[in-house]
């Protein structure tokens, strides 16, 4: 049987040996190949992509903070702490960041709409570099948490402005007047506090996003192929329109679910069906990064295996546009 392991660690770049030793197969910080290979990795062909890409707009500087830390970057080092200083640069004093329109030139400080993805995409990379509990992030969660439905979702507009069931059918949560996009951004930030990411906070909507029964393969991996710079990050309101089961896993993985929960023992099964007879899971559209997607579902399953949580079990078929009925 081959050792989908050592497929891993074939691997030329630095940070996916690194991450696969460490997250896969349970290597301390402090073994000798993992030291050397954090050495290695801020110098990378990788790095350099990643910050030659950058640009100026909270977004845009967000979102890198999120490929460094895919990378193996965080805190402490000094181009992570640049950037994170150069997006809380931008933070509003409630916590927020400008909304859309904002981000395309205007910058209006008075009457302007906020809707929650205006914070929840530029404190992602603050979380995942390891800056969630400084206390400008503790406040753009508490501004996100006060302008959430009651189920613990989040709309795209404004809660209690937005009509129920308004929201468009590719982002639609199932049984609930949530926005699935705007949600999944939310957890995403959420999945990398240390304390928020076990309370009910970050498990009350992941409970409803699982509810989600369809099983889309052509967008395993989405996330992964962004993070890596072969899809570019786009738009606002569709930043996560795309249903990617395998960062749906991390996300579950990071907050704590188990495989106790039905539907993540059947995500989890899904995922399995569609693994190669090598142990790695082919990206269906990338090929190229195979060994990446497969690094990230293991690491995922290799978390679950200790997580403490189980949700309602609940799958709710969700068939996100009518069907409209024939005239003739």
């Amino acid at each position: 049987m081959i050792d989908t392991v050592a497929l891993l660690l074939a691997d030329r770049s630095p940070s996916l040996r690194l991450r696969a030793l460490v997250e896969v197969d349970g290597a301390s910080l402090d073994d000798p190949e993992v030291v050397a290979l954090a050495e290695e990795i801020p110098a990378s062909d990788e790095v350099r992509r990643v910050l030659a890409e950058t640009g100026d707009r909270a977004r845009d500087l967000s979102f890198s903070l999120s490929r460094l830390a895919h990378l193996g970057l965080r805190r402490g080092h000094p181009v992570v702490d640049e950037l994170v200083e150069r997006v809380f640069a931008m933070q509003r004093a409630d916590g927020s960041w400008l909304a859309e329109a904002a981000w395309r030139g205007a910058a209006p400080e008075e009457g302007y709409k906020w809707r929650p993805l205006q914070t929840a995409i530029p404190l992602r990379g603050i979380c995942a570099t390891g800056y969630a509990t400084d206390p400008r992030a503790e406040r753009a969660f508490e501004w996100l948490l006060a302008h959430r439905l009651d189920d613990g979702t989040w709309v795209y507009g404004q809660a209690g402005v937005q009509k129920p069931g308004a929201v468009a059918g590719y982002r639609r949560l199932p049984e609930s007047d949530g926005c699935r996009a705007t949600t999944i951004g939310a957890l995403a930030c959420l999945a990398h506090h240390p304390e928020r990411r076990s309370t009910r906070d970050a498990r009350a909507p992941l409970d409803i996003v699982l509810r989600r029964d369809t099983r889309e393969e052509s967008t395993v991996g989405f996330e992964v192929s962004r993070l890596l710079g072969v899809e570019r990050p786009r738009g606002f309101a569709t930043f996560y329109a795309r249903f990617d089961l395998a960062f749906v896993l991390e996300l579950a993985s990071r907050i704590g679910a188990s495989a106790d929960d039905a539907r993540v023992a059947d995500l989890l099964a899904f995922l399995d069906g569609r693994r190669g007879a090598h142990g790695l899971w082919e990206h269906p559209a990338h090929p190229h990064l195979t060994r990446w997607l497969t690094l990230e579902i293991l690491a995922s399953r290799r978390r679950i295996e200790s997580g403490d949580w189980s949700g309602t079990d609940r799958l709710a078929h969700l068939r996100p546009y009518p069907t409209r009925r024939k005239r003739h």
